[in-house]
């Protein structure tokens, strides 16, 4: 499948200002919730309880504004609004799985308000509108032959609102909304110079009802009124200066709710009883010194919330049709399509219409309020989450005018998803399903698409980085009583020749750390250079396949000397020296031995372990035999032999494996060498059992090496020692002598090894 190239935002727009999100924001912070639920709040969990809930969004949403300013600065934005920094910070493939329920959370959110203004209308909503509301619903229903239902009202009006933006565009929203955040401040006002009501005052502030609802429960209700805060980054396609609009728009909003909210519930508190507070939806229309601008302000607010919601879910639906991230090209084509001069998002008003309406027709308050809760919790918590893996990568490109701090951001991140799973673990789980859903289709349909590795590299890099530092720092030295293996393999024929590779996966898959080295033998110049990293690539794709944990590179030097020269200063993970190197060679190419004889000598000097594997066509055979050999040379070696055969051991390939020591002594040395042994194992909880280790004496080196042949000659791997003094004497001779036996892999411990 062609790769899927993220579109550049169309030309158009209304060239908004800053007062665009800022009113968006705050008509939608000051909105239904509010007015309606905040005296249930209150009344459930006293004012300590209120206020906490107040702090705890708090703590999501201004981490939350500060990150989307943040990355709004660094980025240059488009339409699309959150879904546009989200997609352009982690790419489609995630961008889109979190776009979409961002979508959703919006476009329900129409639904939200529509369902709040119709409780006006409820008979038991508001007593003095008793005597104007029930004659005509009564008139309506005689007339009808139907039940009055507050849906005959939402639904009207949603199609009034779509209407009237399909009709007049974005810019009568804003016009409509410069009065009603007029009428919602004189609201607020009138309601908080207004008189206690009957009953007094509380004087408890940790006092609640009997039987209140739980903190998670309550959050989920109320926390759609802070929701509001990003409402104006959804006109992002529309601002004249988006970077410098949304960040001024949005904390402004944020700081302008915080202080009505506390006002709010501290004058609530103080002014009716908790019993009051809880099941009186009007109550602050009961406390306003005039009652009648409290509900003409909850209409307004209601209106403004679900004009705000209409206006910004529709440019959602534009931005991922944009991206492409529909199964097909003529939905993408019908979505992203756009109307005059200003692209205006007709197609996606008609679809979020109807998706309005079916969320309308559920007509329960607080169940809508639930949903929206869980989508907006996963987009904000994303959204802080981008901000700090940014400010913790390091990442150079990464320069916004505006800086947040990293620990506020991970609090914002920390806290969404805390709150989601405290609120309702199926939704969340729900939530999270179909996030993951949706990136792996994504993922699928476009696999260039920008994934997690890529987004971790930079902090993974960041890590690696400061545990060298501070490993460097500490002046650490390796523990010989905890030793692991950090294995550099250097071979000419890394590509072709699985051996090496096998035992290097085998090393590395949990206990120790490997490197594969493909040793190409050259001239450093553009052209060799360009052959390494095809080589290099082909190894990934071997990783990749093989699954592997080993990481791999090339080296272009003229000889193996002078590679191994440069491979063994090559730095380990995370800053740890690497203190072993594998050379491998065939039985059929004995030649390869001169050079691995020379490297061998060459490492000798820096004190490196050295394994040296001999392959064969029996390739390990069935894995299940491991034959060790100790022989009067090998006081240092032995602890180093029979660790690496416990670390085998770990890998399934080789977890059905059994270890065999077999000692060969002079008879006067066998007693004491053989007890030796044994306490090592014992000593070292190792899984080998006492009866497996076998004790034979020789005469000569002939007949030692027949003992080894006839005991070890169906062995899938005989490991076996040798010192650097053998080598000055033997050279190549010290490996040609175990010429018939199978998979054969020759150590020399340069470091002193403890089996503890």
């Amino acid at each position: 499948m062609a790769k899927k190239i993220l579109r550049v935002t169309k030309k158009g727009g209304h060239g908004f200002g800053t007062s665009a999100v800022f009113l968006t924001s705050i008509c939608t912070i000051l909105g239904a919730i509010m007015f309606l639920r905040f005296g249930y709040a209150v009344g459930n969990l006293g004012l300590v309880g209120a206020l906490s809930i107040i702090l705890l969004a708090h703590l999501i949403t201004i981490p939350t504004g500060m990150a989307l300013s943040e990355i709004a600065t660094n980025l240059k934005v488009g339409g699309g609004g959150e879904y546009y920094i989200i997609s352009r910070s982690f790419g489609t493939s995630i961008g889109s799985s979190i776009g979409v329920m961002l979508y959703a959370s919006q476009v329900i959110s129409v639904a939200f308000y529509v369902i709040a203004f119709a409780e006006i209308f409820k008979a038991d909503m508001f007593i003095p509108l008793r005597e104007i509301f029930l004659p005509l619903i009564d008139m309506f229903e005689n007339y009808t032959h139907l039940s009055f239902d507050p849906r005959m009202v939402s639904l009207p009006l949603v199609l009034i609102l779509v209407g009237l933006i399909l009709k007049r565009g974005a810019n009568i929203g804003i016009k409509v909304l410069w009065g009603i955040f007029v009428l919602l401040i004189v609201a607020v006002i009138v309601f908080l110079l207004g008189s206690p009501i009957q009953g007094g005052s509380n004087g408890n502030a940790m006092g609640t009802i009997s039987n209140g609802a739980a903190f998670p429960i309550v959050f989920a209700i109320i926390f759609p009124a802070f929701t509001g805060m990003t409402a104006g980054v959804g006109l992002s396609g529309d601002l004249k200066n988006p970077r410098k609009s949304i960040p001024n728009g949005v904390l402004l909003a944020i700081t302008t709710g915080l202080i009505i909210y506390v006002l709010v519930i501290i004058k609530l508190f103080y002014s009716a009883p908790l019993d009051t507070l809880s099941s009186n939806q009007h109550v602050m229309y009961d406390i306003a010194l005039w009652g009648p601008i409290v509900l003409l302000g909850l209409a307004a607010a209601t209106i403004s919330s679900a004009i705000g919601s209409i206006l910004i879910a529709p440019r959602t639906l534009q931005a991922l049709g944009n991206d492409k991230i529909f199964p097909h090209d003529k939905i993408n084509s019908s979505l992203s399509k756009g109307e005059g001069k200003t692209n205006e998002p007709k197609n996606a008003m008609y679809l979020c219409l109807a998706v309005a309406v079916v969320f309308v027709l559920i007509g329960d308050l607080n169940v809508v309020a639930s949903i929206i809760t869980m989508f907006f919790l996963i987009t904000y918590g994303t959204v802080c989450l981008i901000s700090f893996l940014e400010h913790f990568a390091g990442n150079p490109s990464y320069r916004p005018t505006f800086r947040t701090k990293w620990y506020l951001s991970l609090m914002g991140a920390v806290l969404c998803f805390v709150m989601m799973f405290q609120i309702h673990l199926m939704y969340a789980i729900m939530a999270i399903v179909i996030m993951i859903i949706i990136y792996k289709s994504q993922q699928y349909a476009d696999s260039e698409s920008r994934s997690f590795a890529v987004i971790f590299q930079g902090v993974m890099f960041q890590v690696s980085r400061w545990m060298k530092i501070a490993l460097q720092k500490s002046g650490s030295k390796p523990d010989k009583y905890n030793w692991r293996p950090s294995v550099i393999a250097i071979s000419s024929h890394a590509v072709d020749r699985a051996a090496p590779k096998d035992l290097l996966r085998w090393i590395s898959s949990y206990y120790g750390f490997g490197t594969l080295i493909h040793y190409i033998k050259g001239r450093l110049d553009r052209k060799s250079v360009r052959a390494a990293k095809r080589v290099e690539q082909e190894l990934v794709e071997q990783i990749n396949i093989s699954k592997a944990n080993y990481s791999v590179t090339t080296v272009v030097s003229p000889s193996l000397r002078t590679a191994v020269a440069q491979a063994v200063q090559f730095s380990g993970i995370s800053g740890l020296d690497n203190n072993t190197i594998l050379f491998e060679y065939h039985q059929n190419r004995m030649k390869e031995l001169d050079d691995i004889v020379d490297g061998c000598k060459l490492v000798d000097a820096i004190r490196f372990n050295i394994f040296v594997l001999r392959s064969t066509e029996h390739n390990f055979g069935f894995k299940e035999k491991i034959h060790i050999w100790l022989t009067k040379s090998d006081y240092r070696n032995g602890n180093l032999m029979i660790i690496l055969s416990f670390i085998l051991m770990a890998n399934p390939d080789w977890a059905d494996s059994k270890i065999t020591i077999f000692t060969a002594f002079p008879k006067d040395k066998q007693e004491k060498q053989i007890a030796q042994i044994k306490h090592l194992i014992q000593k070292g909880r190792l899984p080998i059992t006492l009866k497996n280790v076998q004790s034979y004496t020789y005469t000569d080196k002939k007949s030692l090496n027949k003992l080894i042949y006839s005991k070890s000659k169906n062995a899938d791997l005989v490991i076996m020692g040798f010192t650097q003094k053998q080598l000055e004497k033997y050279g190549v001779e010290v490996f040609n002598q175990r010429d018939k036996l199978r998979e054969t892999l020759f150590i020399s411990a340069g470091e002193i090894i403890h089996i503890s």
